[in-house]
């Protein structure tokens, strides 16, 4: 019962020392998730009411069935971005019609996380590596903060997906500027980044809602023209259950698979972060597509939209001493008396507050010091990121991590079609056998015999480049060349195409009247050599354990270890035994 249900195990082992601090913890997420809810939905194209809906019984779900006790779910700037981007390419009029689509939206992303769950499929999010997400983060918190300019200059700009066409229309606006808001906003974030610097436990969120609201009913600025959330619906949402319309799944279909794979991204991300700094070790992958599908899909029956971990939320949570999801529990206790009893409070809040609480969210999202870093060290990688970041930035999100996710594999092919091959040579009459280049001053060089190595696997996308490293070293070694021996440490595996290759090459190598001979080769790859035709080309006895073992045969065929003897005949054991039992 406890891998279904993981709360079961936190449950069964509270203590009462941990309650004080998860409702603190709770309470303190509680005070930023409400605003930061709201600020969320609009990203997101919905009106404010609908991030509080989020921020109930997704909640509240993830608490029994998610396995870390540390990270706060909810809505997040980045899957606000995706669905306001995503259904911004779609014709779609009318408030109702465009909630009707992101609560289906919602629906399909879980069922698509929750089945990656079962079919415990967690490890597809380790294709999207770290330059991709940097890159792609970078460009989307971009978007977000340009995004919210309107809502900061108080002007009405026609929505797009093309950061060019946000760029113009807001520099089409500037004549339009509400000074007023403008004012507002701008005081938001210097407060913000001002409570950061100075104490980062003060509630800069909370104090600028409340100075926010006080303002504006105070001095009655909606005079000014100040743009206000407005009417707030009290209450909790109704169970509806989402149209599902084949169509529109269709439609959609791309930008679920990308929420999906980026909502469980950032909930494993952040939490296994915080294990690393706690020394935890709770978080179980599948699970958590489970549980944070089931959210999404929970969520969805109650007007919600998609959720994962936030960043933010998760570090006060941490920062606050939270021990359990218990925690969560405080601050969907905080959202419920808000929209029974608050909400006509939230109606005099400045948009251009929200704004701000945006912006200063997202902007730590631009990565530049890893963009430096990459193109100190890892000019390749640099690329990857870049690319990702540009295409999302002026083609769009999904797009993004598509061809970055697409750039990142080709990279890796690339990387394992031409790996390192190098010739090694013993150092000092030792044991030790390493790269004639870069050990040059050490490193005994023979002419009469080449040690090569090969540091990855050899399969078909390589095995041509491998037979063609190992001609050209033979040529550079001359007429004087009597053997050749494969440092194979690296090999762990050997595919049919390229098994076929080994064993035409050791043929016509012999053929030449060169001896060749394999050291170091791991289990598994010995028993592809003696499953495949390698090995009648070989012949076991010039099969080896260690790489000197295979120079003494050469010097001396009288010498050899009685160990080395036994890897080979053990292993030509067993492939009879297979035989006779098939």
């Amino acid at each position: 019962m406890k891998n279904i249900f993981p709360f079961l195990e936190w449950v069964s082992t509270y203590k009462k020392a941990y309650f004080i601090r998860d409702l603190l913890a709770g309470l303190t997420v509680g005070i930023v998730l409400v605003p930061q809810g709201m600020a969320y939905a609009m990203i997101a194209g919905l009106p404010p009411v609908h991030g509080l809906y989020a921020s109930l019984f997704p909640i509240l779900t993830y608490a029994l069935l998610g396995t870390s006790r540390k990270i706060a779910v909810g809505p997040v700037a980045m899957d606000s971005l995706l669905v306001a981007v995503g259904l911004g390419t779609l014709a779609i009029t009318g408030v109702e019609n465009y909630i009707i689509m992101v609560v289906l939206l919602t629906l399909m992303v879980g069922c698509i996380q929750f089945l990656l769950g079962v079919l415990r499929m967690g490890f597809l999010v380790n294709f999207l590596s770290k330059p991709v997400i940097s890159g792609f983060t970078s460009a989307a918190a971009i978007i977000i903060v340009l995004s919210q300019l309107k809502h900061l200059l108080g002007v009405s700009v026609p929505g797009s997906n093309k950061i060019y066409e946000t760029v113009f229309n807001i520099f089409y606006k500037l004549g339009e500027i509400n000074w007023v808001d403008f004012s507002i906003g701008i005081v938001g974030i210097a407060l913000l980044l001002g409570f950061k610097k100075w104490n980062k436990n003060i509630p800069g969120i909370l104090i600028i809602v409340v100075l926010g609201i006080l303002a504006v009913y105070q001095f009655q600025l909606d005079v000014y023209g100040v743009k206000l959330v407005g009417e707030v619906t009290s209450g909790f949402p109704s169970f509806v259950m989402p149209t599902l319309d084949i169509v529109d799944m269709e439609k959609l279909a791309p930008i679920a698979i990308a929420l999906a794979l980026v909502g469980y991204l950032e909930a494993i991300s952040i939490g296994k972060a915080i294990e690393d700094k706690t020394g935890e070790d709770t978080i179980d992958a599948n699970q958590e597509l489970i549980a944070i599908g089931s959210s999404n899909i929970v969520g969805s029956f109650f007007q919600g939209y998609p959720v994962t971990a936030s960043f933010s939320r998760s570090a006060i949570s941490y920062d606050a001493g939270t021990k359990t999801n218990l925690s969560a529990i405080f601050s969907v206790i905080l959202v419920v008396l808000t929209l029974l009893f608050l909400t006509p409070l939230f109606q005099y809040l400045p948009n251009a507050i929200l704004a701000s609480i945006i912006m200063v969210s997202v902007v730590k999202l631009i990565d530049i010091a890893y963009f430096k870093h990459l193109w100190l060290n890892r000019k390749d990688e640099f690329f990857i990121m870049l690319i990702t970041f540009i295409i999302t930035l002026f083609i769009g999100i999904t797009e993004g991590i598509l061809i970055g996710v697409l750039c990142s594999l080709l990279l890796m092919v690339y990387r394992t079609s031409k790996p390192h091959f190098v010739e090694i040579g013993n150092i000092g009459n030792s044991d030790y056998y390493k790269n004639v280049i870069r050990f040059a001053d050490e490193v005994v060089v023979r002419n009469d015999l080449l040690i090569v190595r090969f540091d990855s696997q050899l399969y078909f996308g390589n095995s041509a480049y491998f037979k063609k490293q190992l001609l050209k070293h033979m040529r550079a070694k001359g007429p004087q060349l009597k053997g050749i021996i494969l440092n194979a440490e690296s090999i762990n595996y050997i595919d049919a195409t390229a098994a076929d290759m080994l064993s035409k090459l050791i043929h016509d190598i012999r053929e030449r009247g060169l001896q060749f001979f394999i050291a170091g080769a791991i289990g598994p790859t010995r028993d592809i050599i003696f499953n495949t035709g390698i090995i009648k080309e070989l012949q076991r006895e010039f099969l080896f354990v260690k790489t000197k073992e295979a120079v003494d045969f050469f010097d001396d065929p009288n010498e050899i270890s009685l160990l080395a003897a036994k890897v080979a005949y053990e292993n030509s054991r067993m492939d009879k035994a297979k035989r006779s039992l098939n």
